[in-house]
């Protein structure tokens, strides 16, 4: 597609929404979703792009904040939004957690998969090789990963929960400022487009593109909620599993086009560093966001209860993420890890049962501490990130099997 036509694309999917939004008009439950989902999923490259441009005017330390931040956000818009809704409503906790699962598991599931799928496609090459200033990311995955274990063992999610899941937040941020990290371009056509521009007119261009887009997602966040739910109750399918699915998938289907295009020009690496440190800022941000979302909205301090299924769902998460941070510890991703990841993914779409979700925690965590048992390389590389982290020496890279 031409450059100028993607841009203008991109431009117009909010624009349709906030014409709607402007002149009142009330489109059934079905459409509401699905305009207001083409709106996200067109602000979320209008975001990618104007991101990319701010760098040259901004510090690398900001940069880096400032991106964590933009590339998140029209995920975190509707889930935030839910927690805002349950701080009224307490029913709307369940689909809080659900969009929020969903999204982790659906990053790690499809989109890390669909990266090494790609590059094997396009290289026949069976493996991706990170860079080992990705060790940054995934030190603090693990930090997560691990506390999030205490969240379904509590069956809250609280304030304490968003203090320590903000505080390893920030000290990814802080550590990945430090560290030689080159951004990898967005999109190099649209990219190239604006940095063609004058500086003034490019900064201009560039507030133009958040201003639009952001304004596009507020307007967006609620009707495709609200859409999303009142779809599910007039054709009889289940509203949780709406939420949990296809909500991440419209606000994060950009993502996921940008990592496979990376894959699809011989860089898999910075393709599958962008999806690590998104997962890092699912994993840690917007967990963190929702309990402070919840109180707001609340006006008053207080946990935000989990029911059964959603403790599942966070313990089935975190499962994954902890064979994750297992098996990407030694910095490498093959054909055949992602096709198990792949394929325990969509397999459970199919066995939402209690059962099932124990059934498949549990295997998750066996087959992690099988890996590290087994793969000498994973077990050096996680070594090897710890002790970097708390010495501050550059010592040996984990070897690679």
């Amino acid at each position: 597609m031409n450059v100028t036509l993607r841009l203008m694309t991109a431009i117009l999917l909010p624009l349709q929404w906030i014409v709607i939004r402007i002149l009142g008009i009330h489109l059934p439950p079905e459409w509401e979703a699905v305009g207001a989902g083409l709106a996200i999923f067109g602000a979320a490259f209008l975001l990618s792009w104007a991101a990319e441009v701010a760098q040259v005017d901004i510090p690398q330390a900001l940069a880096l904040a400032f991106l964590a931040l933009v590339a998140v956000l029209p995920e975190y818009a509707v889930d935030i939004y839910f927690a805002w809704s349950a701080g009224k409503d307490p029913t709307y906790i369940a689909y809080a957690t659900a969009n929020m699962t969903g999204a982790n598991r659906l990053l790690i599931g499809l989109g890390w998969a669909s990266v090494v799928a790609t590059f094997w496609l396009k290289t026949r090459h069976r493996q991706v090789v990170l860079d080992r200033s990705r060790s940054i990311e995934l030190l603090h995955l693990t930090l997560a990963t691990v506390y999030s274990f205490l969240i379904p063992l509590k069956g809250t999610l609280s304030v304490l929960d968003s203090v320590v899941l903000l505080a390893i937040f920030v000290s990814y941020m802080i550590s990945a400022s430090k560290a030689k990290i080159v951004e990898p371009e967005l999109d190099g056509g649209v990219g190239e487009l604006l940095m063609r521009m004058r500086p003034n007119q490019r900064r201009l261009a560039t507030v133009a593109l958040f201003v639009h887009a952001g304004l596009g997602i507020f307007l967006s966040a609620e009707p495709f909620a609200e859409g999303l739910l009142a779809t599910g109750r007039a054709f009889a399918i289940e509203e949780f599993l709406l939420v949990q699915w296809l909500a991440p998938l419209a606000s994060e289907s950009p993502e996921f086009i940008v990592a496979i295009v990376f894959a699809l020009r011989g860089n898999p690496g910075a393709s599958m560093g962008t999806l690590v440190s998104s997962k890092v800022n699912q994993w840690t941000l917007l967990i963190g966001m929702l309990p402070l979302a919840y109180n707001l909205s609340a006006g008053h301090l207080g946990a935000m209860h989990l029911d059964a299924r959603q403790i599942e769902e966070i313990f089935l998460t975190a499962a994954q993420s902890l064979f994750a941070v297992a098996v990407l510890a030694n910095l490498s991703f093959s054909l055949l890890e992602a096709g198990l990841f792949f394929s325990l993914f969509i397999t459970q779409l199919f066995f939402t049962d209690p059962f099932s979700r124990h059934l498949y925690a549990i295997a998750y965590i066996l087959l992690a501490v099988t890996w590290l048992i087994v793969s000498r390389s994973s077990r050096q590389g996680l070594a090897t990130m710890v002790v970097e982290r708390w010495t501050g020496k550059d010592v040996a890279s984990a070897p690679q099997e």
